[in-house]
């Protein structure tokens, strides 16, 4: 592993980062609107169910867990396309740089990134709705470890469909995550959901996470099993991920990469 290859990726993204509106929306305008909207609904919610004080805790604590998830298969994907934009992907994976190094480059800035865009809207959430996060304690940190781990492993599988088909699925970068959201629960409880939608909940790593996450919130308690299912799906999904975008890019490699610029 070349450190300095990583860290060349890293200060590219960072350096185009800073000097790009559109990144810098991503990162804390649309963060912002989402917990502008969803706070106020939540305070409309608690007002007519006022048996549940919990309500808005509950909805933005899912709102801001969301994020790491969402940051995570984000980054890894859309660095990607970038690189294809710029037509930079055969100028890129023609230097010594290892694909292993992209890849590590990529988690590392997905979680710079992720730190800033959570810790922007977790103060926001608190400014205006003293909406606390941290009342999760401990278990924050199992918590945002196991949901980065499921975005790294979506956005690699991502990153390889897009790399073995091109730019004309690159809609998936942003909204691929989004096909687990409904079977996630982040803003409601899993019974909520069907029958047959509980079963593939049950193979989400995420829905653990956000189940514990309104267990804690409501009753102060947290089963761990529920931590121990969502890491042991992640080792899969990661495993999975890691497969997915080396067997395409070897394919894509085979086709060609200038193809895809």
């Amino acid at each position: 592993m070349n450190w300095n290859a990583v860290n060349g990726i890293i200060f590219r993204h960072l350096y185009n980062f800073k000097h790009s509106w559109d990144r810098l929306a991503d990162s804390f305008y649309w963060p912002a609107m989402d917990i502008f909207l969803w706070g106020f609904t939540s305070v409309y919610i608690a007002k007519q169910a006022g048996s549940i004080p919990q309500i808005i805790v509950v909805l933005l604590s899912g709102l801001i867990l969301w994020q790491v998830v969402w940051r995570a298969q984000y980054e890894i994907s859309v660095n990607l396309l970038e690189e294809m934009w710029n037509q930079n992907i055969v100028n890129l994976f023609a230097s010594p740089l290892r694909v292993r190094e992209w890849v590590v480059g990529a988690f590392i800035l997905g979680l710079i990134k992720m730190f800033f865009s959570i810790s922007f809207a977790t103060i926001l959430a608190y400014i205006f709705y003293k909406a606390n996060i941290f009342s999760l304690g401990f278990y924050l940190i199992p918590f945002i470890i196991s949901l980065m781990i499921t975005g790294w492993s979506i956005g690699l599988i991502v990153s390889g469909l897009i790399v073995n088909f091109g730019m004309r699925i690159q809609t998936i970068a942003w909204g691929g995550i989004f096909l687990l959201a409904p079977f996630s629960a982040v803003y409601y409880p899993i019974s909520t959901l069907p029958s047959w939608a509980q079963k593939v909940a049950a193979f989400i790593p995420t829905s653990y996470i956000f189940e514990g996450m309104r267990t804690i919130i409501f009753t102060g308690k947290m089963s761990e099993d529920l931590l121990i299912k969502s890491f042991l799906l992640n080792g899969l999904f990661l495993c999975f991920g890691i497969v997915t975008f080396i067997l395409m890019f070897k394919k894509s490699k085979e086709k060609g990469l200038a193809r895809l610029e």
